[in-house]
């Protein structure tokens, strides 16, 4: 142990390490990993989306503070568990969620508060640009919101002259660089797998259709697409600065691409093959399947991405994840201290967790819709969270708390049913988020809701934050081994995966339980209208 430690420290020193952060719903991550790729200290930040004027938004000053928080934890966290704190790293990775809109005009200065992929008023444009393009636009594509904004005449329109993610807009504050991974740039426009680049096809028709109503082409606009491995930037002194304010950490630094969650969720759990797929379980939750070929026909439904190196894959998104499920944590969390009992979070989410195991099959003929915001796979712009029962079904908790995993993964299963139909096939999903650190439950019932083997790795809990890691350690050890090699060979070779088999009882259980969740979308529905 106390060797281990004193190479760590070594490490640290020298610099041979690398640093991945990530922006998520809920938690801003910071991960430091060493040359094995395994983490050595990690920090973290909780922050929240608000709804602003009917628009849901994160500041950019909760950006920086959180940014900063969670480094100052992460380098504290070093300093304790290795007695050294860093001034150094050998390359940092920037993540964030994909999507949404982040404009700035010629001063770079943002013209319009932060629209995040969680907001569903691009209709009009998500459907004309479909039907442009032939290609499947959805609501929360950044191509979307500045269409809309278009279309709507918004005044800050004449002004726009860079539109990026979060994750880009970060990367650019730290480097100076207007780049993007180019899984994060497919989920701006489309991008065609052959040249790794926007479509350029698609972009003349795109540019031809707006016309003189934008100030620019859409590459004026939109970030220099980058695949993994390639030279996105080093660090700046100011970006330094907006990292640490100490001044501990140095500028320099070289960044890899900055990637969405998407691809950051691919790396973490070694799903850039063929006929692999993961899963990311957040506020959102989305299915990610590399594709063979391209599918037959255009789904609302699915998004085309690619993976971090450029790799055409099929993406189910989900406007909406665990967040449901958590509420619930929290009250039960408060009964328990009612009663005296002294529980933490983590442990109420596992003995909930454990107790859906208990839980009928099909969920004792409760519903429930973890609707917080509106989602397009179902088609609904708003959303109304309901646990909805019938006077002869079963309320129990475990009944309760099964429902309320089955009702995380519905949505998602009604998407993954149009892949199979497009004859797609998974080999096994990759499953990562908080949910899985409780192990076995989420991991069972997501086998039986997805119809296909579920493993989970010892990294299930680090998520995206430590995917971007690795993938900033590929920027400086690849040495042109194509990344899925690297992750196979270099990152995942000794991995140990815990895989479980779909449950036949479990299967037909979920089956009769997602027909009555379809059939039962008419409540949801109405209650958008009423309430």
């Amino acid at each position: 142990m106390g060797q281990q430690r004193t190479d760590a420290r070594t490490a640290i020193e020298q610099g041979r390490t690398a640093l991945g952060i990530e922006l998520g719903s809920t938690r801003i991550k910071a991960v430091l990993v060493g040359e094995d790729h395994v983490p050595l200290a990690s920090g973290g930040h909780a922050w929240e989306n608000q709804y602003v004027d009917r628009t849901w938004t994160y500041s950019l000053d909760a950006v920086w503070e959180g940014l900063r928080a969670a480094v100052a934890e992460l380098l504290d966290d070093a300093e304790r568990q290795h007695g050294v704190r860093p001034a150094t790293v050998g390359a940092i990775g920037v993540s964030a969620m994909m999507h949404g809109y982040l404009a700035f005009d010629a001063a770079d200065e943002l013209l319009v508060p932060f629209r995040t992929w969680r907001n569903t008023s691009t209709g009009a444009a998500s459907a004309e640009l479909t039907d442009l393009l032939g290609y499947n636009i959805p609501l929360r594509w950044s191509v979307a919101h500045l269409h809309q904004a278009v279309l709507d005449a918004e005044p800050h329109v004449p002004d726009v002259r860079f539109v990026t993610t979060l994750a880009g807009c970060v990367h650019w504050r730290l480097t100076g660089r207007k780049v993007l991974g180019v899984g994060d740039a497919s989920g701006m426009f489309p991008v065609d797998p052959a040249t790794h680049d926007y479509d350029a096809d698609l972009v003349a028709r795109f540019d031809a259709h707006v016309g003189d109503r934008l100030p620019g082409g859409l590459r004026d606009l939109f970030p220099q697409v980058l695949v993994a491995g390639q030279d996105a930037g080093a660090l700046t002194a100011e970006g330094a600065a907006l990292l640490d304010p100490t001044g501990t950490l140095q500028a320099g630094i070289p960044l890899c691409p900055p990637e969405g969650d998407a691809g950051t969720g691919m790396v973490a759990t070694n799903s850039v093959a063929r006929r692999t797929a993961n899963t990311s379980v957040g506020t959102s939750i989305f299915a990610m399947v590399v594709l063979e070929k391209p599918l037959a026909t255009v789904h609302h439904e699915i998004d085309l991405v690619t993976t971090p190196a450029g790799d055409l894959v099929a993406m189910v998104h989900c406007n909406n994840g665990a967040s449901e499920l958590g509420e619930w944590a929290g009250v039960f969390g408060r009964f328990a201290t009612a009663l005296g009992a002294q529980a933490t979070p983590d442990e109420v989410f596992g003995v909930l967790l454990r107790e859906a195991l208990e839980g009928a099959a099909d969920g004792g003929g409760l519903l429930s819709y973890n609707y917080l915001s509106g989602e397009p796979i179902t088609g609904l712009e708003e959303g109304r969270p309901l646990i909805v029962r019938t006077p002869g079904s079963d309320l129990s908790l475990a009944n309760l708390m099964r429902t309320q995993v089955y009702g995380a993964f519905a949505t998602l299963s009604l998407g993954m049913r149009i892949l199979a139909a497009e004859g797609v096939g998974v080999d096994a999903m990759f499953a990562h988020g908080g949910m899985f650190r409780t192990a076995g439950v989420a991991q069972r019932l997501l086998a039986a809701a997805v119809g296909a083997p579920v493993a989970v790795g010892r990294t299930a809990g680090e998520g995206g934050a430590w995917g971007i890691a690795v993938l900033a350690a590929y920027l400086v050890h690849g040495g042109g081994v194509d990344l899925g090699t690297y992750l196979a060979q270099r990152v995942f070779a000794d991995a140990e995966l815990e895989v479980v088999e779909p449950d036949p009882a479990d299967v037909a259980g979920y089956t009769t339980y997602l027909d009555r969740y379809t059939a039962g979308l008419a409540i949801e529905r109405a209650a958008t209208e009423a309430i």
